[in-house]
């Protein structure tokens, strides 16, 4: 192996978040590599989980509205043996034009992309094994780790990658199910649990809470419930797998309280594992915690001098634009340039139907912070667009009582991850809800929901 390349900057992984450190590094004027151990940057967002997913979601949603949005008048029936590859055509478009868009960033800002697998020789020396071809090493003053995850196996669920599936080969299905049972409540899990029960899939959740997305406001998890109640899916919270196995037939589960599921599919999204196995962090002095994440500071600094670590590498919200942000401040930190306030208002998107999104506060934790809060709420079917549309959906502001600041705000229905923008910048503006009322939405729009919401808070702070 020839002697040490010499960087300013090393990141591992191009995933948002290591894309984004990259570029951050480049444009202060660093030296800057960029390792991806696959044929392709992006990361799994690109080729196993957001883009890929998301292509299929469009599909479903587009089926699921047909009927309601032209009024019945275009009868519309799935044929059977659907082919889920099919279901996404224009998947293979929508990967290429990103990898070009991304490819581009990079060479305009001139890092230099090495493909192999990184490893640790030492705390600021990397050696990097391609897939074919001699090993290379470098050297850098700041490592940025954002190497992402992988789908977690459970022991006691047989994942074969054919009946029984994870969220990377659940796409690789030829034909669409008749049934699907889905394990876990989390992002991932009611994304394709509401995606394939849309394409008219009898879905079952099954998860050990509650209820699904425990940390979103209970108000939108009870619609994306029963949304999936009236695609005749079910949601068996409070339960946990006693065993899980293909009979040759179909796939037998068995839960803890005696319930019996059937399933032509099953879908395993019970968590995710951090991509660490090989790159040999003992050698760097780089910690773990029990779950197998990497131990870092406000700053996403490792226990070792100089390395950074970012994206879901250090665990939740486990969020591309979270991930992003982690890896912009890192690099932010490690070159002391200002990264300006702390991003404490990245706004959550769950990309579900319907979809759901969130900014600030919840309803409890506002009570929590500061004692008496103010709800307010609009209903899509007050919204002259939520009629002409047919989309169903909620808007709910959490305010202060005694000043009416906006403290949070909720939305569930199509295009809610938009609409929480104009949430985001009013909590960061410190708008109060009168400011609301006073803003002139165009007609019609669903954002026309945020002022109906700020009338509700008035009136219920008045009565």
């Amino acid at each position: 192996m020839s002697s040490p390349e010499v960087f300013d900057i090393a990141v591992v992984g191009s995933g948002p978040a290591g894309q984004k450190a990259a570029i951050c590094g480049a444009k202060a004027g660093k030296r800057v590599v960029l390792i991806e151990q696959e044929r392709e940057i992006g990361g799994a967002c690109v080729r196993r989980g957001t883009i890929p997913s998301k292509t299929l979601r469009e599909t479903a949603l587009a089926y699921s509205t047909f009927q309601r949005k032209t009024g019945g008048m275009f009868p519309l029936a799935a044929p059977q043996h659907l082919l889920v590859e099919g279901m996404m055509s224009r998947l293979g478009e929508v990967i290429s034009a990103h990898e070009k868009f991304m490819a581009e960033q990079l060479g305009r800002n001139g890092i230099l992309v090495w493909h192999g697998r990184a490893s640790f020789s030492s705390p600021h020396e990397l050696s990097v094994t391609p897939l074919r071809g001699e090993r290379r090493a470098l050297s850098a003053g700041t490592i940025v780790l954002a190497p992402g995850s992988r789908p977690r196996m459970p022991d006691d669920v047989p994942v074969d990658h054919e009946h029984i599936l994870d969220s990377d080969s659940i796409l690789s299905m030829h034909y669409l199910p008749r049934s699907l049972a889905v394990l876990g409540a989390g992002v991932i899990a009611c994304e394709y649990a509401s995606i394939f029960a849309a394409l008219g899939v009898k879905v079952t959740l099954i998860d050990k809470a509650a209820r699904p997305l425990a940390f979103l406001e209970p108000e939108l998890t009870d619609h994306f419930v029963g949304a999936l109640e009236r695609q005749d899916g079910k949601f068996l919270g409070g339960r946990t797998t006693r065993e899980v196995a293909f009979d040759g037939a179909a796939v037998q589960i068995e839960l803890d309280d005696g319930t019996h599921v059937e399933a032509e599919k099953v879908l395993c999204a019970l968590g995710r594992v951090a991509n660490v196995e090989g790159l040999e962090l003992e050698n760097a002095g780089v910690k773990l915690n029990s779950r197998g994440l990497i131990i870092v500071d406000e700053h996403c600094r490792t226990a070792s001098p100089g390395i950074y670590a970012v994206g879901d590498v250090i665990g939740p919200p486990s969020l591309a634009a979270s991930a992003m942000e982690q890896g912009r401040r890192a690099v932010s930190h490690a070159l002391d340039i200002p990264a300006g306030q702390a991003a404490e208002l990245i706004p959550t998107g769950v990309y579900c139907i319907p979809e759901m999104a969130s900014v600030g506060l919840t309803e409890i934790r506002a009570r929590e912070l500061h004692g008496s809060v103010t709800m307010g709420r609009a209903s899509f079917a007050e919204i002259a667009r939520g009629q002409i549309a047919a989309v169903d959906g909620l808007l709910k502001l959490v305010t202060d009582t005694s000043d009416g600041r906006i403290l949070g705000v909720h939305i569930v229905g199509e295009g809610a991850s938009e609409l929480v923008a104009v949430g985001q910048v009013a909590i960061q503006s410190n708008w109060r809800v009168e400011q609301l009322i006073e803003t002139i939405f165009n007609f019609p729009t669903l954002a026309e929901a945020y002022r109906v919401a700020a009338l509700d808070v008035v009136k219920r702070r008045t009565t």
